[in-house]
């Protein structure tokens, strides 16, 4: 059994930066990370509004660089993921596979997790063959991708992966939910095509790698072949891992500054890199206070 003063559930913007101001006050911090550190940040195409960058700065660069900076300053971070956490009334205690840790704080900083098509639009053995993150398709090149959603996720997947293929946007209404800046990039991208109105009913395996589409697109039936399918249809904040019993304690918890939300897990769609970083700095500014005046 491990203790430590402060636990941090994911290694996204916000849990980085709580970890990296936590270690400077000198704090026993942990981090829990069962992928890789940078969250959603990795899936973002270029990030023009973090300060700092005026040129702007692709997601996965700015993740390295936050994660350098987590190592460099010594912040502990396990890469494991996080299977159960309980409160016994003065301590939280974080369950991974390999060990159990024991904390005075919990910082809930695991994000979101992506929705999924239902079971009746998916074959069985389709399933696997869909991704709901872009940095999980591994840089494909010269492929035929097909993109469900019409918010800033879908478009700016569709430019990201624009570069060295071929993109359909299916959007089963006429409304968009993108910033007007991504629409005209893409709008002016010979490589993406945008279709407005249409549907995804089925999806089917289709030889040893594609997808079979079946689409509804202003009420006609179609179907395409595509060799991958990336899905942003939203999200929703990811608490599986907290027990039921602390999940009905929670508010109250954070009441009493024993807990804390940050990040994308409650920030809603409001999800940017710069209130998350904001979230992690006054989560761990709030704690070092609650520890110096000796509440804890």
């Amino acid at each position: 059994m491990i203790y430590r003063t402060v636990g941090i559930i994911g290694a996204g913007p916000s849990g980085i930066a709580a970890g990296v101001q936590l270690t400077r006050y000198g704090i026993a911090t942990v981090v829990f990370e069962e992928k890789a550190v940078g969250g959603l940040l990795r899936n973002a195409n270029w990030v023009e509004n973090y300060p700092g960058f005026p040129n702007g700065i692709k997601g996965i660069e700015l993740a390295y660089r936050m994660e350098e900076q987590l190592r460099g300053i010594g912040v502990e971070l396990l890469a494991q993921g996080v299977r159960r956490v309980e409160w016994d009334g003065k301590l939280f205690r974080v369950f991974t596979s390999e060990l159990e840790v024991m904390c005075e704080v919990l910082i809930v900083a695991c994000g979101t997790r992506p929705r999924q098509l239902s079971e009746r639009q998916v074959h069985p053995s389709a399933r696997r063959r869909i991704f709901y993150e872009v940095v999980d398709l591994n840089q494909p090149r010269h492929t035929k991708i097909a993109i469900i959603g019409a918010g800033d996720a879908a478009f700016d997947y569709a430019l990201n992966l624009a570069a060295e293929n071929q993109v359909e946007i299916f959007n089963r209404t006429d409304i968009r939910r993108c910033l007007p800046l991504l629409w005209e990039r893409a709008k002016n991208n010979p490589a993406i095509r945008y279709m407005p109105q249409t549907e995804v009913l089925w999806v089917e395996a289709e030889g040893e790698k594609g997808l079979r589409l079946t689409l509804s697109r202003r009420g006609d039936i179609e179907t395409r072949s595509v060799d991958a399918l990336l899905v942003a249809i939203g999200r929703e904040p990811r608490l599986d891992c907290l027990d039921p019993a602390l999940c009905r304690q929670l508010e109250a918890l954070e009441t009493s500054g024993r807990c804390y939300r940050i990040g994308d897990v409650k920030n809603g769609i409001f999800r940017q890199t710069a209130i998350a970083v904001g979230d992690g700095l006054r989560a761990a500014m709030q704690i070092y206070h609650t520890v110096m005046e000796g509440c804890l």
